[in-house]
């Protein structure tokens, strides 16, 4: 294809597209999200193509490598359009059934059908499955219909007209305006006001100016940047491009974690095919308008989705925050000079907003949380995946509506949002709309979208431990608050899940707690205490159970609990002896068997082995 020097261009470029398209009945979309990737969708794609080519189908079937469609509980799927059948947890031993059977027959593959577990219903389309009746997927839903790799899917599917509306007729002030308007809040965690910022980074003196899209997703569990620019990348470029035309800058930059291979792949590939139309570089489709982007890749420390630690990495230097009270990136960032800063999602919004309107946007979700959030729904719940959901969305519909409910009939106790540090919401509170502002005075807050399930063997306090073990790993170690309170704080914490802790514990974390929230330099440390001073205020009684009764209610903290045999149970089968890795089991066959105190490691080996409950935990 050739560079693109007009608008106009575009749109004829975008008509050619269609019509050469025309000669596709169908198309078959795999998904290829990070879970599908793994299950074999690679494999899928080339068992489709010699399928197709077999059954000489290849001009009137699109077969399409797709990013994550977000079900990644029922992976690889498979999307047959325009019918729209979903086909969940396809292997390589199906496609020859898919081709003959449904492509060129018409007929639905009932086994391979989602299924309903509480009714055992087979749904055969993707709209009728619950998991996404109950979303509203506005800036995912895309993905599924083209393939990252072609410019040419996302520009037959309107891709670029924001762009294209932006360059025709608006003025930089415009852009802002409209963004100023939609309420658009940074999706990385704080919320911050997106054309707000903006506007400071436009007004601010320099005239070279950045911007920058943050994709260094650290939190454990959470892959929504990830999955948006593996699977949509020019829908985030072409937000970049906008909000440079508004502030004013002509060089950017997408940051994105080291162990994104495939994130940093597709993004490199719609660079090279934006520079080639001209979407990008000089002269951008004729306007006069010149920006360029580059690809950097962080080397994976969490403390660098913090702005101003990005900006340390980006130059080269140790990723370390630095007081933005007097001193904010949009007036002095990148090389000294103004930079903005906006998540994945964020830029992937600005086209939206561009394209419908301000007023379509701001009418979706709540007063001062508008447009949609996109979630990782992970943990102990049945349907994991990508959620998209209005902002202001009770939690329970996305816990029990959308993620089906707690795994093995067992109930749902917490779910942690924000990422690690971010709060658990006890199951009382669970009708709490999900935005930035309820979030946060519930203890917790938004993050950037991840969201962990716990059901009640999940043990609250051992919770804060483990993310406070993240947390002061991952600790840049600059300010003394942060570096020093979290190892103090995982040490007390770590003496009341390992039965060593006094009565003055729990008093003592409190008060830690709140110097590292209140005194710490940058976001990390003011937020880390967050999943301690969360369980503190809503389990407190688990805390209490370990160190006054030396007991983990929820049966977790190795130290607390006791294995033995019920000697009326035990048959004397030898299962628990066998499976025991310590050799801590002793007695003779056919007669009841003892667990040796000293040996035993408290795994749990001979727990799963016993058919007849005869182990007992205490």
């Amino acid at each position: 294809m050739a560079r693109l020097k007009s608008i106009s261009e575009l749109d004829e470029l975008r008509e050619d597209i269609a019509r050469r398209n025309i000669r596709f009945k169908m198309a078959v979309t795999t998904c290829g999200g990070p879970g599908c990737h793994a299950l074999g969708s690679d494999q899928l794609n080339r068992a489709f193509k010699r399928e197709l080519r077999k059954h000489a189908l290849d001009d009137a079937v699109r077969l399409i490598a797709s990013g994550c469609h977000g079900f990644c509980e029922q992976g690889p799927l498979v999307l047959i359009r325009p019918r729209g059948i979903l086909y969940c947890k396809v292997q390589k031993r199906d496609v020859p059934d898919i081709v003959s059977e449904t492509l060129q027959k018409g007929n639905v593959i009932d086994s391979l059908l989602y299924e309903e577990p509480a009714t055992g219903k087979k749904i055969t389309l993707e709209k009728d499955v619950p998991f996404y009746k109950a979303q509203k997927r506005l800036l995912i839903e895309q993905v599924k219909m083209i393939d990252p790799a072609f410019i040419e899917d996302y520009i037959a599917s309107g891709g670029y007209g924001a762009l294209s509306k932006v360059l025709a007729g608006m003025k930089p002030e415009e852009v802002i305006g409209e963004i100023k308007s939609s309420g658009l809040r940074g999706r990385g965690g704080a919320g911050f006001p997106t054309g707000r910022k903006w506007e400071s980074c436009r007004m601010a003196t320099g005239d070279e100016k950045y911007v920058v899209c943050n994709c260094d997703e650290g939190d454990p569990g959470a892959y929504m940047d990830r999955c948006l620019l593996e699977g949509n990348p020019h829908l985030v470029m072409e937000g970049m491009v906008i909000g440079a035309y508004a502030i004013g800058a002509r060089e950017g930059y997408v940051y994105v974690r080291h162990e994104y291979p495939q994130a940093c792949k597709n993004a490199e590939t719609a660079l090279k095919q934006m520079k080639k139309l001209g979407l990008l570089g000089k002269n951008i489709l004729g306007s006069g308008f010149s920006f360029d982007v580059h690809i950097a890749r962080g080397g994976g420390a969490f403390i660098c989705g913090e702005s101003t630690a990005l900006v340390a990495s980006l130059e080269g230097r140790a990723g370390e925050p630095r007081d933005k009270q007097h001193l904010h990136t949009v007036e002095s960032g990148l090389s000294g000079r103004p930079t903005n800063l906006n998540n994945v999602e964020t830029w992937a919004n600005v086209p939206l907003i561009i394209n419908r309107g301000a007023g379509w946007f701001s009418g979706i979700g709540t007063p001062r949380s508008k447009g949609t959030k996109i979630f990782s729904l992970v943990g102990m719940v049945k349907n994991t995946g990508l959620v998209e959901v209005p902002m202001g969305t009770p939690l329970r519909e996305i816990v029990d509506d959308i993620g089906g409910g707690a795994l093995d009939g067992k109930e749902v106790k917490a779910v942690q949002t924000g990422g690690p540090s971010g709060g658990c919401i006890p199951k009382e509170m669970f009708d709490i709309p999900v935005d930035f502002d309820e979030l946060t005075a519930a203890g917790s807050m938004m993050g950037s979208g991840g969201m962990i399930v716990m059901d009640e063997g999940t043990c609250m306090v051992d919770v804060a431990r483990y993310f406070l073990n993240f947390l002061k790993e991952e600790s840049c170690g600059k300010c003394l608050p942060c570096r020093e309170g979290l190892k103090r704080m995982h040490e007390i914490i770590s003496d009341i899940t390992g039965g060593k802790a006094n009565g003055d514990s729990i008093e003592t974390l409190e008060e830690l707690a709140v110097v590292v929230k209140d005194a710490s330099l940058c976001g990390l440390g003011t937020s880390a205490p967050n999943p301690v001073l969360s369980t503190l205020k809503h389990f407190r009684a688990e805390y209490e159970a370990h160190i006054r009764e030396k007991k983990c209610p929820a049966g977790v903290c190795k130290a607390l609990i006791r294995y033995s045999i019920d000697a009326d149970a035990c048959t004397g089968c030898g299962a628990c002896r066998k499976a025991c890795p310590h050799s801590a089991i002793h007695g003779d066959r056919k007669k009841p068997h003892t667990i040796l105190p000293e040996p035993c490691t408290r795994c749990g080996s001979c727990a799963e082995a016993c058919k007849f409950e005869a182990v007992l935990i205490t």
